[in-house]
C-alpha cells in the first residue's frame, strides 16, 4: 500500500471493526484446525497472508504454514521470510518446484518464455506453483488462503468456506470480506512483519519478473502479469476448469 494512503488508526470505528473481524478469523481458524486436521496454510507472504500468519502463530493454532519458493521471487520476499521467522521464533516450511520440470520449461520456452503468451505464462506457473502446491496439499483435509473478494475481478463473490474440487479438500479464506484498509490496520496495530515492496506501491507481489509497482488509481492487481487482461490474472492455484472456486460447502462449519 502507498504510505500516503495508509488508513488512519485514529478511526475508532475502523479499528474496532478490524478487531472484531480478527477475532472472527481466529475463531474460524481454530475450528478448522480442530475439525479438519490436518489443515495447512499456503502463505504467499503478501500482506493478507502475513495477517493470517500472525493470527496462527500468535494464537498458537495448530495449522502448518508453508510457502512456495518459485526460484524467481524478489529479494524482499526472502528478507520477509527471514524477518518473520525471527519475529515469531518459528520456522517456515518452504517447498520448491521439481527441478526437472523447471529445466524442461526453460529449455522449451526460454528463461523468460512466460512473456510470450498467456498459455506459456500459465505453464510456468503450473511448474513453479501449482505442482508444488498439490504436493503440499496431499492427504490434507483443508487449506487456508489469504484471498480477498475485492482483490480482483477473478475473485469477486469469493466464499469464506468452499470445497476445492480440484484438490479434493476444503478451502478456507478467512479474509474474504476484508478490505485493503482493514488488512493494513491489523498489520500496523499488531506490528506484523511485511514485504517492504508494499511501501513502493506493490500491493500484490508474486515472482519478480511478473510483478511491478502500480500507479495511483490502478487496480491492486494491475501490477501482476500487467501485459494480460484482468480476466486471465490467476496463476492456477485457485482455479478449477478455468474458474475460481466459489462454491460454498453448505455443511462446513455452520
Amino acid at each position: 500500500m502507498n504510505r500516503d494512503a495508509l488508513p488512519d488508526l485514529a478511526d475508532a470505528e475502523l479499528v474496532g471493526r478490524v478487531a472484531q473481524k480478527a477475532a472472527q478469523a481466529a475463531s474460524l481458524l481454530r475450528s478448522v484446525a480442530a475439525d479438519y486436521a490436518p489443515t495447512v496454510f499456503a502463505n504467499s507472504l503478501g500482506a493478507e497472508d502475513m495477517v493470517l500468519t500472525d493470527l496462527i502463530w500468535r494464537e498458537d493454532i495448530t495449522i502448518e504454514i508453508f510457502s512456495l519458493d518459485t526460484g524467481r521471487l524478489p529479494a524482499e520476499t526472502y528478507d520477509l521470510m527471514a524477518a518473520a521467522e525471527k519475529h515469531y521464533k518459528r520456522k517456515l516450511s518452504v517447498l520448491f518446484p521439481q527441478h526437472a520440470a523447471v529445466e524442461a520449461f526453460v529449455l522449451n520456452q526460454g528463461i523468460n518464455g512466460f512473456y510470450a503468451s498467456v498459455e506459456a505464462r500459465k505453464a510456468c506457473c503450473h511448474v513453479r506453483k501449482v505442482e508444488p502446491l498439490r504436493r503440499a496439499l496431499a492427504n490434507k483435509k483443508a487449506w487456508v488462503t489469504g484471498l480477498r473478494s475485492a482483490q480482483a475481478a477473478t475473485r469477486d463473490g469469493l466464499e469464506v468456506i468452499a470445497f476445492d474440487a480440484g484438490n479434493g479438500l476444503h478451502k478456507i479464506s478467512p479474509l474474504a470480506s476484508w478490505t485493503e484498509a482493514e488488512v493494513w490496520v491489523y498489520i500496523r496495530i499488531n506490528n506484523v512483519p511485511y514485504n517492504r515492496l508494499h511501501d513502493q506501491c506493490y500491493p500484490s507481489i508474486g515472482c519478480a519478473p511478473c510483478t511491478r509497482a502500480i500507479q495511483p488509481g490502478e487496480d491492486v492487481r494491475a501490477g501482476r502479469w500487467w501485459w494480460e487482461t484482468p480476466e486471465s490474472k490467476e496463476c492456477g492455484l485457485h482455479v478449477v476448469d478455468g474458474r475460481l472456486q466459489r462454491i460454498k460447502n453448505p455443511g462446513a462449519l455452520e
